[in-house]
């Protein structure tokens, strides 16, 4: 048994800035609550547990904005989190474009190759303080999800590049990892925080904890039923 560690105190902008995850286990550690009460952690990627430096707010934007759409900020952070080609075909139609099944598809190849190219010059880090955190969790032993609306081709080269790894022991970060490419919909439908359940063989919803930096994270926690934290 892992003897429990109380972090030291951090002020309130410190508390403000970090990452979702990193905010609930000092606040859990702290009050050395979260582990009676939490089996599994369901994380979003990008924003919450990896820092991309934007790219994927910007290939977002600029392969609808090739489409010809016009694209707001607010419908952009609207759809921050969801399924890449959900999000398209919508702020297409946002934007005055017909999203049509090609269109679509053209756009998000588009996205995938601003993406992909946006991570060969700044490559993606993991955000300050989150490898201890899961390491903690992971000593305490609590399962570790990473969800994402992301598909499989762009999500699993994403977490190659910073080495962290699916699997049993010490030596793997994560317990599952689930992408779009594994669910009928994503965010925010409930359904990639249950399935991370199904891979990780936890039951019970009120056990499980969802953390992500954009609002259709939280909903997807609210829609699975589960505990929520956010930016």
């Amino acid at each position: 048994m892992v003897n429990p560690v109380r972090p030291r105190q951090v002020d309130r902008r410190e508390f403000a800035e970090c990452s979702p995850l990193v905010r609930v286990t000092r606040f859990g550690w702290a009050r050395d609550w979260l582990p009676l009460v939490i089996d599994l952690v369901a994380l979003d990627m990008a924003g919450t547990t990896i820092d991309d430096h934007g790219s994927v707010y910007v290939a977002l934007k600029s392969s609808v904005e090739e489409t010809g759409a016009t694209v707001a900020e607010a419908d952009l952070q609207k759809w921050m989190g969801t399924d890449k080609v959900t999000a398209i075909s919508a702020l297409m139609q946002r934007g005055g474009q017909e999203p049509d099944d090609d269109r679509v598809a053209a756009a998000f190849e588009r996205f995938r190759e601003i993406l992909a190219q946006s991570y060969r010059d700044n490559p993606p880090v993991a955000l300050p303080g989150v490898e201890d955190a899961l390491r903690e969790l992971q000593g305490r032993g609590i399962l570790i999800a990473l969800t994402t609306g992301f598909s499989d081709d762009v999500a699993l080269p994403l977490l190659e590049s910073i080495g962290w790894t699916v699997g049993p022991g010490e030596e793997h970060l994560l317990d599952a990892v689930v992408t779009t490419s594994h669910v009928t919909a994503g965010r925010p439908a409930p359904y990639l925080i249950h399935h991370a359940m199904e891979l990780t063989g936890v039951t019970d919803v009120r056990r499980v904890l969802a953390a992500g930096d954009t609002v259709v994270d939280l909903l997807a926690a609210h829609n699975a039923e589960s505990s929520a934290s956010g930016s």
